[in-house]
């Protein structure tokens, strides 16, 4: 591990410990997955518990991306909603030019969430970034920003 400063990001606190950048490698631009051994293990339900993202590293945020088509049209489907709200995502994401493995942080938000709709994130989730599981917070909503919208995703990503 290099002296570079290393940011570690935990449930939407990002803890940045002081340090001296030094040259950074393309190598050492890739997100470290961390599970600890004590704590449940949270990648059969899509996410990590903690992502390590590299000093010198550039960060993008992305806005919540909803289920709506390229011509805004939403459908009423929980299930259509979120497999097109990802598919946003990936097209956001490679607008930054970045790739999945480089999302750090994922925040969901639900609207009248409920343990049914946990099978449809998660593999939802599991099929976008399949071993490289961003850390993430599942935020239920009694509403989003339109009536029709029943799922958004934002993301922080890591661009090399």
């Amino acid at each position: 591990m290099s002296r570079a400063v290393k940011h570690l990001l935990i449930g939407g606190l990002i803890i940045m410990p002081a340090g001296v950048p030094t040259a950074t490698t393309a190598n050492e631009f890739k997100l470290s997955i961390v599970n600890p051994k004590n704590l449940y293990d949270p990648s059969p339900n899509g996410y990590s518990t903690a992502v390590i993202v590299p000093g010198g590293a550039k960060m993008a945020y992305i806005s919540g991306q909803g289920g709506q088509d390229s011509t805004g049209a939403l459908s009423p489907d929980f299930a259509v909603q979120v497999k097109q709200a990802y598919a946003n995502l990936r097209s956001a994401i490679d607008a930054l030019g970045a790739r999945p493995d480089q999302v750090a942080k994922l925040t969901v938000f639900v609207v009248d969430h409920d343990m049914s709709k946990l099978e449809v994130l998660t593999r939802n989730v599991k099929e976008m970034f399949g071993e490289t599981l961003p850390a993430q917070t599942l935020v239920p909503v009694p509403k989003l920003a339109i009536d029709p919208m029943l799922f958004e995703v934002e993301a922080i990503v890591m661009l090399e």
